[in-house]
């Protein structure tokens, strides 16, 4: 049973939510159940410790929760939306034109191969669209979004929390040597074709 002082700002989403013991993919704990009510008392980057009403914490990956409101809507009122979907559509549109005009220069001859990869440098958008529902990545926060034209949800984070939040890291900014947590892919990786074909050296036996 709740606690009087229990004020859950956030819920589990509904497909359950990994926890850790502490800031850190190699301490798992219990996952928690769909739809639980939480309450965020602490962040570190990408991560967030979470309270239950039973007083049990854990750390969870923090952009995954599900904010609840703090008090009841007025009646009458204009329904709030949590974000507005109009400037993640512009950037991803930005980007596109930019790669169409990299593309289109490429195709007619106005530039070469390393002008093309320069100008499309950094460049990340990803868009699916069936009928009214729309899928969009978030390259700013590492994350699937669901639009259904007046609001964007998180569908999926494209990585792990941070396993080692700097003080001086921005938030939602992962580490690039972070380990990747319970059940995660392992990423795409673009070697070198000249060092692919090179088998390198058998190390010695016992060598670490």
């Amino acid at each position: 049973m709740a606690t009087e002082e229990f004020r859950p700002t956030h819920v589990v989403p509904r497909d359950g939510l990994p926890a850790w013991e502490s800031a850190d993919v190699s301490r798992p704990t219990d996952s928690l159940d769909p739809l639980l009510p939480v309450q965020l008392v602490d962040r570190r980057g990408d991560w967030g410790r979470i309270v239950c009403a039973n007083g049990w914490s854990a750390w969870v990956d923090g952009r995954l929760l599900v904010s609840v409101p703090q008090d009841p809507p007025v009646p009458g009122g204009t329904p709030a939306r949590t974000e507005n979907p109009r400037p993640l559509l512009g950037r991803v549109a930005e980007s596109l034109s930019q790669y169409r005009r990299a593309a289109e220069d490429l195709a007619t001859a106005g530039t070469d191969g390393e002008t093309f990869r320069r100008r499309t440098q950094g460049l990340r958008l990803g868009v699916v669209v069936d009928g009214e529902s729309m899928w969009l990545y978030d390259a700013e926060h590492e994350r699937w979004v669901y639009c259904d034209g007046s609001r964007l949800s998180t569908y999926a984070a494209g990585s792990a929390p941070d396993a080692a939040p700097r003080p001086d890291a921005a938030p939602g900014a992962a580490a690039a040597d972070a380990a990747p947590g319970p059940g995660a892919a392992e990423p795409t990786q673009i070697v070198d074709p000249a060092r692919a074909a090179t088998p390198e050296p058998d190390r010695p036996a016992g060598d670490g």
